[in-house]
């Protein structure tokens, strides 16, 4: 599995106030037959207490993932809230 950790800061210029978050996409390879393709998921880590939460395995689509993270970050979504965000949003 390798893990992409967003940098924030960088890619929301525009919100001032950025929870004591990180947020990480996380991409793990599936077989799908004879071929692989990936899977991806996310992970959010309190800087504070070091807490963190993941789901595995949310889409297949590089645009969706895309889409919960900038629903992560904006709404600066906890570990413990995590899996019901996403069990929300699918």
């Amino acid at each position: 599995m390798r893990e992409l950790k967003l940098d924030v800061y960088s890619l929301y210029p525009d919100l001032t106030d950025i929870g004591p978050y990180d947020y990480s996409i996380l991409v793990e390879e599936v077989a799908a037959g004879s071929f692989l393709c990936e899977s991806y998921g996310v992970r959010v880590t309190s800087r504070a207490s070091g807490e963190s939460s993941q789901v595995t395995n949310v889409t297949v689509s590089t645009s969706r993932i895309d889409e919960l993270m900038d629903l992560l970050v904006r709404n600066q979504v906890s570990p413990i809230h995590l899996q019901d965000v996403i069990d929300d949003w699918l």
